[in-house]
């Protein structure tokens, strides 16, 4: 599961996941890329499912990039607790996606074989994506 090795603060606010990409919104290294269109945390287990989906489904050729990180702690109070007392412990870490973000690129596979396994990463995310293809 993916998290930072350190940090420089133990808990984070929740914020709000405002606008567009100004980040990471064109394709820099694969030939396909995955898209966000919506706004939403992306767990790192979900990140990692999606990421072994889509190597699975390419059977480990080509190559595959992940252009998100979980880096937000997200605190949970532990179930059956009353009001108050504090914030909870951090339990796992995300990442905010804003819409126009490129999740993962692939390269190195056919454009079917590509879009197909872009769509199954894509079943593993909690937010609508597209495929998108690099234009040369």
């Amino acid at each position: 599961m993916l998290q930072p090795v350190r940090t420089k603060w133990r808990k984070a606010h929740k914020g709000r996941i405002k606008g567009n990409a100004s980040r990471a919104h064109f394709i820099n290294y694969g030939a396909f890329a995955l898209k966000a269109l919506s706004p939403d945390r992306v767990t790192g287990k979900q990140i990692e499912a999606a990421r072994v989906a889509l190597t699975r489904h390419m059977k480990r050729q080509g190559r595959v990039w992940t252009r998100i990180f979980p880096n937000i702690p997200v605190s949970k109070k532990p179930i059956e607790v009353r009001m108050g007392k504090g914030k909870g412990s951090p339990e796992f870490y995300a990442c905010r996606v804003k819409p126009g973000r490129i999740l993962f690129e692939v390269d190195g596979v056919t454009e079917q074989v590509a879009k197909e396994a872009l769509y199954k990463a894509s079943a593993k995310l909690p937010i609508k994506t597209k495929t998108i293809k690099r234009f040369a």
